[in-house]
């Protein structure tokens, strides 16, 4: 549970490094938006491959392959929260 939490803040410092910062709260955003319409989209399509998603989100089929294989790996939310 906390490895989601763990994993964003590593990914956030990568992105500090090259990116304004001012970016990236909205580069985050953009993102947790995405997995979201990618969670939705599995609901209803749960066959679904990188060129379906792809085409229902308007992305390219590397950027949907990504979201999918992170959607399917199960990433816990940080709503979740971490153990004591």
């Amino acid at each position: 549970m906390c490895e989601s939490l763990v994993h964003k803040v590593g990914r956030s410092k990568q992105l500090e490094a090259v990116a304004d910062p001012g970016l990236l709260p909205l580069f985050e955003d953009w993102l947790d938006e995405l997995e979201r319409e990618t969670a939705s989209f599995l609901e209803k399509n749960p066959g679904a491959g990188p060129a379906d998603l792809a085409d229902a989100l308007g992305l390219s089929r590397r950027g949907a392959s990504f979201l999918l294989a992170k959607a399917r790996r199960g990433a816990p939310s940080e709503s979740e929260g971490c153990p004591p």
